[in-house]
């Protein structure tokens, strides 16, 4: 093995294409890709974030705490190892990384500082152009 394969880190982690994301561009309702896609990460996030801006807290905080959970699962199928990078210049990463944000903000809002802050930096180490595009 070469010494650059050593010192460069785990692989990136690249999700497949989410058969939601066309419905969600198309202007579906988020609620109703949820359901007919209920392990996509991207419908759950959409929903956080309009829950959030809703001023939902509550709301936005389970819709994203769910499209993260259901992101971690697909992580893990496709190799990932619970670190590495998970590049947001890769779009169908951005579910994942939408509900994490979303996780960090709905924590801080309802002062879950230490989740709030444990979001904040598993957003920065899987992605800092996520972390600055979603801050």
């Amino acid at each position: 093995m070469e010494l650059n394969n050593l010192l460069s880190g785990p692989p990136e982690t690249l999700l497949p294409v989410d058969p939601a994301a066309a419905e969600l561009a198309d202007g579906a309702a988020p609620a109703d890709v949820a359901a007919k896609y209920p392990t996509s990460s991207l419908a759950w996030a959409v929903l956080a974030e309009a829950a959030l801006a809703d001023g939902r807290t509550i709301e936005g905080y389970a819709y994203a705490r769910t499209g993260y959970h259901r992101a971690l699962d697909l992580l893990r199928r496709n190799g990932w190892k619970g670190h590495g990078p998970v590049p947001w210049e890769h779009e169908p990463n951005r579910g994942f990384l939408r509900a994490l944000a979303s996780l960090g903000k709905a924590a801080a809002l309802i002062d879950e500082k230490d989740e709030a802050e444990r979001c904040a930096t598993f957003l920065r180490d899987s992605s800092p152009t996520a972390a600055d595009a979603l801050s």
